[in-house]
């Protein structure tokens, strides 16, 4: 008797009122008036919100790529060797040669000594709160390392030149100290 009473219910002109018929009369299905609608808002929503986020994101991304082919500055207080080249004490400006590159230019900024290294891609486990340089240091030599750009966790890392695994193994392969310097970011130019 009860399944008499809902399918009465259904063939109320109140229930018809109410609700309509889903796509073909064939499937006989019913549905709320407007949730067809309301779907289709829902769809539009979720992809206005898909789409802000992946440009979001894509904006962090870019402005993050753009930080990291600024120049830095730093001021180095001690003779250093990047690559196989010794480069002395004073101002460096440092910078990849080309926008995709792993090559870098270290070079004074009075353009009296400079070297080109290449270098290879560094991850940190978080943004790094300075720019920087870190530098290996055996006894009195340095040996520039890696370099960070604040805000990023990506870096560059050169690989151990010939002297300064020479110097490591005459260090009995004892784990190098760790000199960090941190930099500027030099602002790019209007």
């Amino acid at each position: 008797m009860h399944c008499h009473r809902s399918k009465r219910a259904r063939e109320s002109p109140h229930y018809k009122r109410t609700f309509k018929l889903k796509g073909a009369q064939s499937s006989g299905a019913l549905e709320p008036r407007g949730v067809g609608r309301e779907v289709d808002s829902m769809k539009t929503e979720l992809f206005r919100i898909t789409m802000a986020g992946t440009l979001a994101l894509g904006l962090m991304a870019a402005t993050e790529t753009a930080r990291a082919q600024q120049p830095l500055v730093v001021n180095i207080p001690f003779a250093f060797a990047a690559g196989r080249m010794a480069l002395p004490a004073g101002e460096y400006r440092i910078q990849k040669v080309a926008y995709d590159s792993s090559i870098l230019l270290i070079e004074r900024t009075d353009h009296a000594a400079g070297t080109v290294v290449m270098s290879l891609a560094a991850q940190a486990n978080a943004k790094q709160a300075q720019s920087k340089l870190v530098f290996h240091r055996y006894d009195n030599r340095y040996f520039l390392s890696q370099i960070w750009i604040a805000g990023s966790v990506r870096g560059r890392e050169l690989t151990k030149s010939p002297q300064e695994k020479e110097q490591s193994s005459t260090a009995h392969n004892e784990m190098p100290d760790q000199v960090t310097i941190v930099a500027r970011l030099l602002a790019p130019k209007p």
